[in-house]
């Protein structure tokens, strides 16, 4: 596919797949957005989360905690980004009809949107575990992971059908 081609299908072309990728695409920003916010906290350009409400939320704690800085000695908000932005590039790559052209992409996209959800409840655990509150930040981001899981399944499984039929 040339890049001409791969750019016009992904701007102007309608699908269900590619609406699907579109809203993986939305929400892996959204998730992006929210780890760089928490960044800004984690390391001190602002100096509070506003968080709703609600028993058991405490962003503010959680992610001044030693549990939020104790992988690659960085705080994990940073690596939130990258991971949206991973997700993002696997729901962006490829053209419209991936599934069957090129269906390794979709059922990579598919495997990190899993990933991405199964990393953020095993993260909640931890959170409730070390610090007995929640981030709010950190819980719409799972659920957003969620919706995408959801999103992906169709194509995924699909591009698994085109591998067992070959």
């Amino acid at each position: 596919m040339t890049p001409q081609q791969l750019s016009h299908e992904l701007r102007e072309e309608q699908s269900p797949d590619l609406n699907r990728r579109r809203w993986i695409i939305g929400l892996s920003m959204a998730g992006a957005a929210i780890g760089q916010v928490v960044t800004l906290y984690q390391t001190g350009i602002i100096n509070r989360l506003p968080d709703p409400p609600l028993p058991f939320i405490d962003s503010n704690r959680v992610n001044a905690s030693n549990y939020a800085y104790k992988r690659a000695q960085t705080p994990d908000a940073v690596l939130m980004i990258l991971t949206y932005g991973l997700t993002a590039w696997a729901a962006a790559a490829g053209g419209k009809d991936r599934a069957s052209n090129t269906p390794a992409l979709p059922i990579a996209m598919g495997l990190k949107t899993i990933a991405d959800t199964a990393t953020n409840l095993q993260l909640a655990r931890e959170e409730w575990q070390d610090n007995k509150a929640f981030c709010a930040y950190c819980q719409t981001a799972s659920l957003l992971s969620v919706a995408s899981v959801a999103l992906a399944v169709p194509e995924m499984v699909r591009a698994f059908r085109t591998l067992f039929r070959r």
